[in-house]
């Protein structure tokens, strides 16, 4: 008897600690299919933030938006800030709608100046791109170029001739191309780059190391029309800068208006990027957080 009753409580124990192994396995596996860092318990892609790929304009670098790149990370946001070729308005989108095909998830595209043309073209089609950012930027409708845009706005301190063939702001440098051509690279004048590009809101020792830096644009990108824009599929956020003195607010009010863009009003020069990241980042998280 007193056998049969050993034999029965060892049964008991064994099947007590097998349903307690079967809990903690399956705890186990619950725990390794949650996001790594996840701290508050939610499946992974629904906590996974969006990477923000920021994309700069002409006579700038991907450099410019350090400040925003600093703030984001912070905040636990994927950056990403590519070189933009400043070729032209449809090889440049070409380049940025091939550079996303390697970001897996949610985008949210931002795209200063010139870069606004860029990825206005570039994410049309791609249904990762959550949400467009223009920050003082072109947003263009189909066959619209930069040059027809600024011509309807007058008021750019890029010249002060609007008959003359290269705004007098900039210097035409001509090049040999690959094939032998000749091309035309555009950068501000050493003398004009803070009034343009800052409203000469940074010190001149800092707007000569910028203007030293600046990357030019192939002439040909200013008259490139521009395609079917992603603006009219997906959402989109503008910061209009109404210091700017490059694109003019006006300008700026229009196209983000057009977009339909949820749209702030900053005291900004051109380079809001760089003189007011703190404004960007937060416009650029309102479009990362929207629902």
């Amino acid at each position: 008897m007193f056998q049969h009753r050993r034999t029965h409580n060892r049964r008991i124990r064994l099947a007590v600690v097998g349903a307690a192994g079967l809990a903690l396995a399956a705890g186990l596996a619950a725990t390794a299919t949650a996001a790594p860092g996840d701290r508050h318990g939610t499946a992974g892609p629904a906590a996974a933030k969006p990477t923000v790929v920021l994309v700069h304009g002409a006579w700038a670098d991907s450099a410019g938006w350090n400040g925003v790149i600093k703030r984001l990370q912070a905040d636990g946001y994927p950056v990403a800030a590519p070189a933009n070729p400043l070729r032209g308005v449809a090889s440049d989108s070409a380049y940025l709608k091939d550079y996303l095909k390697t970001i897996h998830g949610p985008v949210v595209l931002v795209g200063h100046s010139y870069g606004g043309s860029v990825i206005t073209n570039a994410a049309t089609g791609n249904p990762e791109v959550k949400a467009l950012v223009y920050i003082a930027a072109f947003a263009p409708d189909k066959g619209e170029s930069l040059g027809s845009i600024s011509a309807r706005f007058p008021g750019s301190h890029l010249s002060d001739d609007p008959a003359a063939p290269v705004p007098t702001a900039l210097d035409a440098v001509p090049f040999t191309q690959p094939d032998g051509g000749t091309g035309v690279d555009l950068y501000i004048k050493p003398d004009k780059y803070r009034d343009v590009f800052l409203s000469n809101r940074l010190n001149r020792a800092a707007a000569a190391q910028l203007a030293a830096g600046q990357r030019p644009i192939a002439a040909q990108a200013f008259g490139e029309p521009s395609g079917t824009p992603a603006w009219k599929t997906i959402p989109s956020w503008y910061l209009v800068a109404t210091a700017d003195h490059a694109i003019p607010p006006a300008a700026e009010r229009f196209m983000a208006s057009r977009a339909h863009a949820r749209t702030v009003e900053v005291n900004a020069p051109h380079a809001a990027p760089l003189t007011d990241a703190g404004a960007v980042t937060r416009l650029v998280e309102q479009a990362a957080t929207a629902r």
